[in-house]
């Protein structure tokens, strides 16, 4: 076993792309592109390791800086050029890459070695502007990302300084402007911090490393890392590069592209360009940056030259790459790659092309997508009408959303909190915002591209975005917006976005169903549908049939009425795994329950009940013809079809005090009271219920029979099945089959028929999860009520824990996700697999279902297909998510058992 500890510090053809773990996602395509021969500006990386070994110390770790200064001089001897020496000046950034890309959550330094006396010697050799534009960036990220000067005071100085100049753009300013910018800066820096910006050029590279290490543990990585399920634990590396500069005069810029288009996945290079400038004002989107055509129209060499590049990239990632570039003087330089971040259209566009291209397969094109980015897709949008556009922007990342404008990160929090939609609108987006980002419907900004801060972010959080809305001007100081120079609008204004065409308009617009969701109905309707224009939903049937061949799991849907059925089917549902019968009995059919329970005609009331499930269970059953109907017998406690007892008991207490009677009155309240509890979530509930009071589930199992016999005798295929809920104690399910069993068998000799109707269990509380071998012995199936088995294994109610402590406990990181939205595996995850284990091996053949919302969550799937899990049951619109991740899961799952395969 080798024992040898790992590097601190590797050089760029030290590594490659497998070394993720250790060099992180950028320092691994650096090493990577290195190997291939491309144009990459020489350096090194400071490893996860050291990073790790800081944070736990509180310091450095040993040996780092030899390892760097030895890594530094390699560099130097390969430049010719020296890091702080006037005459031979070596610059470098210093640039955060954790192993999964968290872009703009941490920290970047740019010109590390610039001082006083190298900016002086580039001024002597003509270099004036350059320099001190340089100087001004270091200067202020220096102060910002080590010394923790807020960045808005350098901002707000840099707009004073252009509004002094007259000038729209830094790129205007000129070299006596950016001196007198410079020195403001670091005046700034003193009066804020007490210190000077370091003259030593190893001192600001130490302390820049430092800070991009620190930057791991703040704020807006740890809610970025929280949502994106990246552990705390990686680290980052530092990627120290040798600066090439893309503000070195006209033949100079930088740009950021990517293979296809990012948010509809069209074949052809796609990005921004932005002559004279470094890669920070391209991403930050203090510019609005060209197409890349600019580029072609300026230097189409070099536009050639990168388009081979790309080129390269795609055809050796074999997947959507992400890559910055920088033109120094002519000269082209690739300064990063990695798989490019893509909105959930291009994902399933992508991914299928690929696969007809022949560089993967569809199976590994069913893994390059996955149930949340379908979820996305399955969202409404617009409907088309002849509203004019109150402004227009670059459609940054698709879907409709509608609500109300706030203007900062804080305010989008706090009113989302309270439960309303909200619009963030910013004149540029950073880091800082992530927070009011995963906030908000949607994000819109005046400036930036495509490739910008705010597009980025919103396309992996899956949120509408619009970027360089140039006729919107944002004031948060005032808290208004101006559109087109003069409609003015105030913070909680309504607007609608439309992220799919970048067009933003006034009020709340009419949203309509997406083309996805209509055509994955249509598709599984039964008949020949052709296949719909729009690349992305054809993508998407690909995907789902492909998903479909694969899966082992099937997927059914939880419904109660005929239009829920029939969406299901719609959807490709097959079957339903959850209908619960006291939807039956809600709205106006409540007092059919307050009838029985008062003995006011208790029995006309059943009679009522009866016919009505009848009518119900027949037309639900004849919807699914053919398809299993698991019908769950009575859960809710009899009170919460009943009056309010307080209210009940103020209005008895009103009418005594006035002398008054009334019987019938009375015998409502004696009845409430009779049947109240202090906890019914565990009180006469579920299987409790129809063994202490069964009357009305005596009815609804007759009912069912019922239609089942006249279906069958009409030659139907029917398939019903009854769980029985809430079950704790083996003779609890045990009498209560026979009970069931009993009124299956009475309509069965009245109609002179077998009636095969299986009676299965629903396991939802622990110790049903614990004693699962003797509940399967008299048990058809089981299915898991995940929503009621997280509450009675956490100890608390869904309702009030998720609008209460709950998020606040997110916030202060006590729990990492939501039990109800996607299963604890290590809690109830560890109920659900001894379940399973208990089970089979008292039934092997034993049929297991999942029916809480849980079984429509995403991550949630992957457990459940390695649980052993027969059937999922969701809510009907999720039923294709189900699909598509049960399928993907199949997938994962072989690729696993077979590791020479090449699925990723």
């Amino acid at each position: 076993m080798d024992t040898a500890p790992r590097p601190l510090v590797l050089e760029f053809h030290e590594g490659d792309r497998s070394m993720s773990d250790l060099l992180g996602g950028k320092g691994a395509g650096l090493a990577e592109m290195t190997r291939l021969g491309l144009p990459v500006p020489p350096g090194f990386i400071v490893t996860t390791e050291a990073c790790r070994a800081f944070l736990v110390a509180g310091g450095d770790p040993e040996g780092l800086w030899d390892q760097v200064d030895a890594a530094l001089a390699a560099l130097e001897e390969r430049s010719g050029l020296v890091l702080g020496d006037p005459a031979r000046p070596l610059l470098v950034s210093v640039r955060s890459g954790a192993k999964f890309s968290m872009p703009g959550m941490m920290e970047t330094v740019l010109n590390i070695g610039l001082n006083d006396e190298v900016v002086a010697a580039l001024s002597e050799r003509g270099e004036a502007h350059f320099a001190w534009d340089s100087y001004r960036r270091l200067a202020q990220m220096y102060g910002r990302t080590v010394l923790g000067v807020e960045g808005s005071r350098f901002d707000d100085l840099l707009t004073e300084a252009r509004a002094a100049a007259g000038v729209a753009t830094d790129a205007e300013l000129d070299d006596a402007a950016l001196q007198q910018l410079t020195a403001d800066f670091r005046a700034l820096i003193v009066k804020e911090t007490g210190h000077e910006l370091p003259q030593d050029a190893r001192t600001q590279l130490h302390e820049a490393v430092r800070a991009v290490f620190r930057s791991w543990n703040g704020e807006r990585a740890r809610l970025y890392r929280a949502h994106e399920g990246i552990p705390d634990d990686l680290g980052t590396a530092v990627n120290v590069v040798q600066m090439v500069f893309g503000n070195r005069g006209d033949r100079s810029g930088s740009g950021v592209c990517f293979t296809r288009d990012p948010v509809t996945g069209e074949p052809g290079a796609f990005g921004d360009y932005l002559p004279n400038a470094q890669g920070e004002d391209v991403v930050s989107g203090v510019r609005s940056p060209m197409d890349l055509s600019e580029l072609h129209r300026r230097d189409p060499e070099i536009h050639d030259e990168l388009s081979r590049h790309l080129a390269a990239l795609e055809h050796h990632y074999r997947d959507l790459c992400d890559v910055e570039f920088t033109v120094e003087r002519g000269r082209l330089f690739i300064l990063q790659t990695r798989l490019g971040k893509r909105s959930p259209a291009a994902a399933f566009r992508i991914a299928v092309e690929l696969a007809d291209e022949g560089v993967i397969d569809l199976d590994e094109a069913l893994t390059r997508v996955n149930g949340h980015q379908l979820t996305t897709l399955l969202h409404p949008s617009f409907r088309v009408d002849a509203a004019a556009p109150l402004a227009h922007g670059l459609a940054a990342s698709p879907g409709a959303a509608v609500g109300q404008l706030v203007f900062d990160a804080a305010t989008a929090m706090e009113w989302a909190g309270l439960g309303r939609n909200v619009v963030l609108a910013r004149p540029e987006t950073s880091p800082d915002d992530f927070g009011g980002m995963l906030a908000s419907k949607a994000v819109i900004t005046s400036r930036g591209g495509l490739t910008s801060h705010a597009a980025v972010v919103a396309r992996g959080l899956g949120k509408t975005c619009v970027t360089g809305i140039e006729s919107m001007v944002v004031d948060p100081a005032a808290r208004t917006v101006t559109f087109n120079g003069d409609q003015v609008m105030q913070e909680g204004t309504v607007i609608s976005v439309d992220g799919t065409t970048g067009d933003l308009f006034e009020g709340s617009r009419e949203i309509q169903a997406s083309i996805v969701a209509t055509t994955i109905q249509e598709s599984s309707a039964g008949t020949e549908v052709a296949l719909p224009d729009d690349p992305t939903a054809r993508a998407v049937l690909r995907l789902l049939e492909q998903a479909d061949k694969r899966r082992t799991m099937g997927v059914r849907a939880n419904a109660e009425t005929p239009e829920e059925a029939r969406t299901a089917r719609r959807y490709g549902a097959e079957g339903i795994g959850l209908c619960r019968t006291e939807h039956m009995l809600m709205g106006p059919r409540r007092q059919l329950v307050e009838r029985v329970v008062t003995d006011d005609d208790a029995a006309g009331a059943l009679a009522e009940i009866e016919a009505t499930a009848l009518a119900e269970f027949t037309t639900l059953l004849e919807v699914m013809e053919g398809l299993p109907v698991v019908v769950r017998l009575l859960d809710p406690p009899l009170h919460e079809f009943l009056p309010d007892l307080v209210d009940l008991s103020v209005a008895a207490s009103v009418a005594a005090a006035k002398g008054e009677t009334d019987p019938v009155a009375e015998k409502r309240l004696a009845a409430v009271r009779r049947l109240h509890e202090a906890n019914p979530m565990l009180g006469l509930r579920g299987v409790r219920l129809l063994l202490v009071h069964p009357e009305i589930t005596v009815v609804q199992v007759r009912a069912l029979a019922e239609a089942v016999a006249r279906l069958l005798e009409q030659g139907r295929n029917v398939r019903p099945e009854v769980m029985v809920p809430l079950v704790a104690e083996v003779a609890e399910l045990s009498a209560a089959r026979e009970r069931v069993e009993s009124v299956i068998a009475e309509v069965a000799e009245r109609h002179g028929r077998a009636i095969d109707i299986p009676v299965g269990v629903m396991i939802e509380l622990p110790r049903a999860a614990l004693t699962a071998g003797d509940l399967a012995a008299h048990a058809d199936f089981f299915s898991f009520g995940t929503n009621d088995l997280t509450q009675t294994t956490w100890g608390i109610s869904r309702d009030d824990a998720e609008a209460g402590f709950l998020a606040i406990y997110r916030e202060e990181g006590i729990v990492a996700i939501d039990p109800f939205q996607t299963l604890d595996e290590v809690g109830v995850g560890t109920l659900v697999r001894e379940a399973v284990e208990r089970g089979r091996r008292t039934k092997p053949d034993l049929q297991l279902g999942v029916c809480g919302e849980h079984a429509g969550d995403p991550t949630s799937i992957g457990f459940f297909a390695g649980a052993g899990v027969d059937y999922l049951s969701c809510s009907p619109p999720r039923v294709p998510v189900a699909r598509l991740e049960a399928g993907r899961q199949a997938v994962l799952k072989s690729a696993s058992a077979h590791p020479t395969s090449d699925t990723r």
